[in-house]
């Protein structure tokens, strides 16, 4: 692979992987609970949980990166706290690109891991609990396993979506070889110059891969889970 890439394509692809990656890992955990929240939750708000998750998915991803630099960057109410008390610096950094791609893929992880939870035999869960089981416990050893098919396919969509995540990204952390410029920033770039149509062209081959890749994985996880609930 870098034989066939050039350093600054091979550098792209490299942030991209770790900012996907450090974006899934991070939002993983918490959408699993979101989606528990609207799957068995009864509290107000509800619904508008339910908008708030979704909302990246029909907003503008510039309007989404602005809304993350002026919360986020070293002026915004957040960012600022961020600086004084902990040096954390996340605008035109690869942090804040991992947070802008959390942020973008937060739905897709939500949504396959809420229809998965949705899927659990109910009358598992009130064996368990029957049984003494608590709660937490019930969720970890019944619920989650039961499950896990969807978290899984919800982690790989919510991989590739940050893999391609370009509007927010470049709105928040700008298009800093080396430092924010993932794999869409690249072939942007790429594009604008005399001469880099060729580079862009591999960049565009290896995101084509990556995210049918992941369409294939999350499908054949989506059967499992199918399987799941009809053993």
């Amino acid at each position: 692979m870098t034989d066939w890439l050039g350093p600054e394509e091979t550098a792209a692809l490299l942030l991209s992987l770790r900012v996907a990656l450090a974006a899934t890992l991070a939002s993983l955990p918490v959408a699993v609970l979101v989606a528990l929240a609207l799957v068995r939750g009864r509290f107000p708000g509800r619904g508008a949980l339910n908008v708030l998750v979704h909302l990246p998915l029909v907003l503008p991803p510039v309007v989404t990166g602005y809304l993350l630099l002026r919360t986020f960057g070293t002026r915004g109410p957040v960012g600022s706290v961020l600086q004084d008390c902990c040096g954390i610096v996340l605008a035109f950094r690869w942090t804040g690109a991992a947070l802008a791609a959390a942020v973008m893929a937060f739905p897709l992880l939500v949504r396959p891991i809420r229809l998965s939870l949705e899927a659990v035999p109910r009358h598992l869960e009130e064996s368990a609990a029957d049984l003494g089981a608590r709660p937490v416990w019930v969720f970890l050893t019944v619920t989650l396993p039961l499950a896990l098919p969807g978290v899984l396919a919800g982690a790989v969509l919510g991989f590739a979506k940050a893999m391609g995540e370009f509007g927010a990204t470049i709105t928040f952390v700008s298009n800093i070889p080396g430092e924010t410029q993932t794999l869409p920033s690249a072939i942007y770039a790429f594009l604008q110059v005399p001469g880099g149509e060729g580079a862009a062209i591999r960049l565009v081959i290896v995101a084509v891969a990556v995210s049918a890749g992941a369409l294939v994985l999350s499908e054949g996880l989506g059967r499992a889970v199918a399987r799941r609930v009809r053993g």
